[in-house]
């Protein structure tokens, strides 16, 4: 299990953001929702300081336009070693990953009316190749079903679609991609606790690497996802991080991490 570190930008600048708040706008303003944390500093020294903590596979989201440039200055501050999301499409992530991106992140884009559009998943495939690819599974459930599955959401989370995260999903989308990243959109940023279940699934059935993101509030929830998806589910802490405003420290998760390699003789 790893630690994956995150930049989240909005408007150029690094943020934490209530993940169930953001809104679809075409305008790009106001469209953030509720805000946890904005930063000073630049995306690169971020992406400097994982460099320097030696963390690998974290990502790069973009909320929203107005932060390619910050992006970028991530991306170069620590080339092939980070990920990178929000907008990307088959015509642009090339442009990514000869920008120093290890991997392009996709959800919205993958659907069209609330479906799967598998031609443009093979046609992303085709340019760039299955072991560039990360797709976003963000989830939510119904809420005419609090207690149901969760579904596959874009467009700032707030479209649901019909595609469940499921054995099936994730079995049948491995054959497209290198890595899985899903953030739990109703706890993301809400610093109350990981969705257990949904780390449990993501353990027993995803049958390539996956990162699960969304609702940890303490040092303890590493063991815990550790321990609900039996050393498979690696985890992203944003919000609840003492260097966006939280009260985790940065440096007892990469000690955490450091430890886990370690032990499981990875880097």
């Amino acid at each position: 299990m790893k630690f994956r570190p995150c930049i989240d930008l909005h408007q150029g600048s690094v943020k934490q953001i209530v993940g169930s708040t953001l809104k679809d706008s075409k305008s790009g303003e106001n469209d953030a929702g509720q805000t946890n944390f904005t930063s000073s500093e630049p995306a690169s020294k971020f992406a400097s300081m994982y460099r320097t903590s030696n963390l690998t596979g974290g990502h790069v989201i973009m909320l929203g336009s107005g932060n390619t440039p910050s992006a970028k200055s991530a991306l170069s501050a620590y080339p092939n070693n980070l990920q990178i999301g929000g907008g990307i499409n088959s015509g642009n992530a090339m442009e990514w990953i000869e920008s120093g991106a290890s991997h392009v992140i996709v959800t919205s884009w993958l659907f069209r009316d609330g479906k799967l559009d598998y031609d443009r998943l093979k046609e992303l495939r085709d340019k760039v190749g299955k072991d560039r690819i990360v797709i976003d599974l963000s989830c939510r459930r119904m809420p005419s079903d609090p207690t149901g599955p969760y579904y596959v959401v874009t467009d700032r989370w707030q479209v649901y679609t019909d595609v469940p995260v499921s054995p099936s999903t994730l079995e049948d989308l491995s054959e497209y991609c290198d890595e899985f990243l899903v953030h739990g959109v109703e706890n993301e940023g809400k610093r109350c606790g990981i969705l257990e279940d949904l780390v449990t699934l993501l353990g027993e059935a995803s049958p390539i690497p996956v990162t699960y993101a969304g609702g940890v509030s303490e040092l303890e929830d590493l063991d815990r996802v550790k321990e609900l998806g039996g050393g498979k589910v690696d985890l992203t802490i944003g919000s609840a991080l003492d260097c966006f405003g939280g009260d985790i420290k940065y440096d007892d998760v990469v000690e955490w991490h450091r430890r886990e390699q370690e032990e499981g003789g990875g880097t």
